[in-house]
């Protein structure tokens, strides 16, 4: 649902007392969003009505010229008020994390709650930074293990910017000068609770306080974020005690939507369980592509540093319609029924022809982008499904994802190449390591030569039993563009990628490029999910580039010429 500019998700129950969840900010929100959507149908199945939300400029609510704590501590406020007069309930509950758990307190001094729960709060605005600067250093390393070079007056974690007014408001802000009770009833969970649970105490809040193990797995990386169920039975526990219910249910609210300048947003379910955001330009340009975000790695919907939003809503202002959606087992859409890792499916691209069907009504070509895993499942796609016109494909890690690859082993390697290894020997630092002995050559040695080991085994593995029955990689291609469609392939520097791009399709510049019908583009000072400013501009040049050329060579796209794609066929394949 949509309030006061801001994007959310009502989990309804029948209780008295409903909940606000206030989630944690930029990145640490991205690794969390889904273990956060697990403890508000938590919540509503235990009778309260609960509501979780993007702050301003985040997710899916709408853009803002400046991000301010004000304006995060007012988006909770109006998130008060507007589940009380949504669904009627009589009592409110806060439930913050990290730094949402100090703009939730904050919030509570002004606006009435009787409960608040502070998980893991930042009582302190330059502790968090100085966390946070150390936290950027090892998020967006390049891929030979350097640090990106830092901007003057802004802080970027993970593709997420915190501009220099940001940074000003986080230096002035301490829990400790918290002068009105937040609530009557007070949980704090953290690895340190006496200082703050004595001021909160001193004000006349009842304060339970307790650790907080289950945090690390929590907000540390979209990809290894866990549930801690012990942590969110507590909170669950503390939120319901003593509540009374309903005697009916609420009306429903109204249908979600969202409008910009230039374009307006819809929420959408479709195929198995599947969400996603349908963004369609108020004025769309006659004869243009539409455009299929697909999932990159386990972010959500929105991308990494949002940037799936900032470039869905800028091509709706230049006429170009498209949909962002989560794969199953990602973000807001259904769990998997198999219960396995979405990462490297081998029917992920089911879920991508369900979600063509969704626009394949508008006659539009359409265009596929995603990153990694999400590059992954949108080649598959684009092999299989001719109403596919062209695919942009980033870090594209494999082709073909090999049945006995460890996938844990694979996402745990980001910084473990051979190429990765040569890069580190260039930094003086690291020689100085070496001569103190402080690194070990014989054991990356040895790992190194498992896994040239291992890789050659699977080659000859393949060989014998090939694991796509479509033929080669450069058959697939060529495939591809003779019922014209574009493929174009974009990789950081360095990237584990670009020796599968290398192996099946050639060199680049060279072979691999005449294949394509477009050069392999390569982006030096990149990070594997292109977090910084200037590679997104890079990225969205590149779309806008793709979508030009689908324009110039339109695929056969006859309806008459397409046979109906089924997912359970799709899924067979």
């Amino acid at each position: 649902m949509t309030f006061d500019g801001l994007f959310g998700w009502l989990h309804p129950a029948a209780g008295r007392r409903g909940v606000v969840l206030c989630g944690a900010y930029g990145f640490e929100q991205m690794a969390a969003h889904r273990p956060w959507r697990v403890l508000a149908d938590s919540l509503a199945s235990a009778g309260c009505p609960t509501l979780r939300f993007d702050y301003p400029g985040e997710g899916n609510s709408a853009d803002q010229d400046e991000a301010r704590v004000a304006s995060c501590v007012a988006a909770i406020r109006q998130a008060i008020r507007f589940l009380r007069r949504t669904t009627g309930v009589t009592e409110v509950a806060l439930v913050g994390l990290r730094f949402g758990a100090t703009l939730a307190a904050l919030a509570a001094e002004t606006e009435s709650v009787e409960r608040l729960v502070l998980l893991a709060p930042v009582t302190t605005g330059r502790s968090y930074l100085r966390e946070m600067r150390l936290r950027a250093q090892t998020i967006g390393r390049l891929p030979d293990g350097s640090n990106p070079p830092l901007e003057a007056d802004t802080l970027t974690i993970g593709g997420f910017r915190m501009e220099a007014a940001f940074l000003a408001d986080l230096a002035d802000l301490n829990l400790a000068r918290i002068d009105h009770p937040p609530a009557p009833r007070v949980l704090l969970l953290a690895s340190e609770t006496k200082a703050l649970a004595t001021r909160l105490g001193a004000l006349g809040c009842d304060v339970v306080t307790g650790p907080f193990p289950g945090l690390a797995h929590l907000v540390g990386d979209p990809i290894f974020a866990a549930v801690p169920a012990a942590d969110f039975a507590r909170v669950t526990g503390f939120a319901t005690d003593g509540m009374a219910m309903a005697a009916g249910a609420a009306p429903p609210p109204p249908p979600a939507r969202f409008a910009g300048s230039a374009w307006d947003e819809e929420p959408i379910r479709f195929g198995p369980g599947l969400f996603g955001i349908r963004c369609r330009p108020r004025v769309r340009e006659t004869g243009a592509p539409a455009v299929l975000f697909v999932s990159t790695g386990m972010s959500v919907h929105s991308g990494w540093g949002r940037q799936t939003t900032t470039l869905a809503r800028s091509l709706a202002a230049e006429g170009v319609a498209s949909v962002r959606f989560d794969l199953s087992g990602i973000g807001d859409s259904a769990d998997r029924p198999d219960g396995r890792n979405p990462l490297f499916a081998p029917d992920g691209f089911a879920d991508i022809a369900a979600a063509v069907d969704q626009i394949a009504d508008t006659g539009a070509p359409i265009v596929l982008m995603g990153g990694c895993s999400g590059a992954y499942a949108a080649f598959q796609a684009l092999c299989r499904d001719p109403r596919i016109a062209g695919a942009l494909l980033i870090n594209l890690y494999c082709f073909d994802w090999d049945p006995e690859q460890d996938l844990d082993r694979v996402i745990r390697q980001t910084f473990g190449s051979a190429s990765t290894y040569a890069g580190l020997l260039t930094q003086g630092s690291t020689w100085r390591r070496l001569l103190r002995v402080e690194i070990h050559v014989r054991p990356i040695a040895e790992a190194l030569a498992r896994r040239g080991f291992d890789a050659a085994l699977r080659r000859v593995r393949r060989a014998w039993r090939p694991i796509n029955p479509g033929g080669s990689v450069a058959r697939r291609v060529a495939a591809i563009r003779r019922r014209g469609a574009e493929i174009r392939l974009l990789y950081s520097a360095g990237d584990p990628g670009l020796i599968a791009a290398r192996r099946h399709l050639g060199r680049f510049p060279g072979r691999a490029d005449r294949r394509l019908g477009a050069p392999v583009t390569v982006l030096a000072g990149a990070d594997h999910n292109l977090g910084a400013p200037e590679a997104q501009a890079l990225l969205a040049a590149q779309l806008r580039e793709l979508l030009r050329a689908v324009r110039r060579v339109p695929a056969v796209r006859s309806a008459s010429a397409v046979p109906e794609i089924r997912l359970d066929a799709v899924a067979r394949t």
